[in-house]
């Protein structure tokens, strides 16, 4: 069996996509041990990303230049306003247009296509290009960002054009896939139920990363810590969570003395919180980590995992970091809307909150650390769900089809 991957985020850190992309190969490696698996990598920016604990065979790096020339930039806008359509992102899928024609898409038995971000380059660039017919097109999110249950956009003639073109995409291209069940049928029905979108959730795999610096892992101060690290985008609620854990820390003594709250965030909203918070001492607001030294915190310092995801009602995404959790087996607390992914994944309704219910949450928090055991006690929120197998399996039945 020959692989080729085309992907367009590899980093080790920073970027969820990097994370659950370098899982996506470890695991294929692992599925498929004598296979073949070669690896288009298109970079924004030239950086190291430890090639080697990718055990690919071969890798071929892109590096695609994201300022215009200036005939181009001048004229941009000009053209958008007459015509809605962009020459710049033109000249920039071309970039990768021109790349992808190139492979020889023949030697290969199966060829995935995985984007990143909100633009999903890679897999508009193969458009009328014959390799499409053979890809399988991963869709890490709702796309165009319109569709996003988070978003808060209008409808505009810009994304309506966007959405045109990945729908003759998804209808050319061998198979759709996307990380959750509920993203994988939401996009089927939006794009024409036409073609079946698979679902293959993210994966974490440890050999894919070096995680040996630990120089700046905080030491936890309490009996029992209960950490977050990420952001706070796409109607993350995080005050309703620490008003809680606050007013817990004011009336329980047991809280006060024995429990933290430690947040590692990359947000625009870290200095607000900082002020806000700053008078529970047990409520620690800090900056984002490397993923290595975040790794390591969570890992030795963490008691309990927080999960936060949106205040809505309704999410149809996989949070890139749940397979990294699931891989700790700790006890987690997961803010979630009424109807998403993780809802149907985490098997015990104990570690669950509804993320817009102040009373549940504190209800439920205050369960939590009752029968909280400590450390020598195994949790497995996830199950198998996240596991070795379960991916070989999902991924076999994907491949035979």
């Amino acid at each position: 069996m020959k692989f080729l991957v085309i992907v367009q985020d590899l980093r080790v850190s920073g970027t969820s996509e990097g994370i659950v992309s370098r899982s996506f190969i470890a695991r294929l490696r692992k599925s498929y041990p004598e296979a073949t698996i070669d690896l288009c990598y298109f970079m924004g920016y030239r950086h190291d990303y430890h090639k080697e604990l990718l055990n690919a065979d071969s890798i071929s790096e892109y590096l695609i230049k994201r300022k215009p020339p200036l005939l181009i930039k001048l004229s941009n806008a000009i053209y958008r306003r007459l015509f809605t359509k962009s020459i710049y992102k033109t000249y920039y899928l071309n970039q990768f247009k021109k790349r992808i024609a190139a492979i020889s898409y023949k030697d290969y038995d199966r060829i995935f296509i995985r984007s990143s971000g909100l633009e999903y380059e890679t897999i508009l660039a193969s458009k009328d290009l014959p390799i499409l017919k053979e890809a399988i097109i991963n869709f890490h999110d709702p796309y165009p960002f319109f569709f996003d249950t988070s978003s808060n956009k209008d409808l505009t003639k810009r994304e309506l054009l966007d959405f045109q073109e990945m729908y003759k995409i998804v209808q050319v291209s061998r198979i759709c896939m996307a990380p959750s069940s509920l993203l994988a049928k939401d996009l089927q029905i939006i794009y024409g139920n036409y073609k079946r979108f698979y679902t293959l959730p993210h994966q974490y795999d440890s050999s894919a990363f070096e995680l040996l610096d630990h120089s700046l892992v905080r030491k936890k101060q309490k009996a029992i810590s209960m950490s977050y690290h990420g952001g706070l985008q796409f109607g993350r609620n995080v005050d309703i969570l620490l008003d809680v854990f606050a007013e817990l820390c004011f009336e329980n003594e047991f809280f006060k003395e024995n429990v933290e709250m430690v947040f590692r965030l990359k947000s625009s909203e870290t200095n607000r919180l900082k002020n806000k918070y700053k008078g529970c001492a047990n409520i620690h607001i800090l900056d984002g980590l490397d993923f290595s030294n975040s790794a390591n915190e969570q890992l030795n310092e963490a008691d309990i995992i927080l999960i936060l995801e949106s205040y809505l009602d309704y999410s149809n995404i996989l949070l890139g970091k749940a397979p990294f959790v699931a891989s700790l087996n700790k006890p987690v607390f997961a803010l979630l809307p009424m109807e998403c992914e993780l809802r149907k994944i985490i098997i015990n309704d104990n570690y669950i909150a509804t993320s817009n219910n102040s009373i549940e949450i504190k209800e439920k928090l205050k369960n939590l650390i009752k029968d909280y055991k400590g450390k020598d006690e195994k949790f497995e929120p996830f199950e198998n769900y996240f596991s070795e197998a379960s991916f070989a399996n999902q991924l076999d039945k994907i491949l035979k089809v």
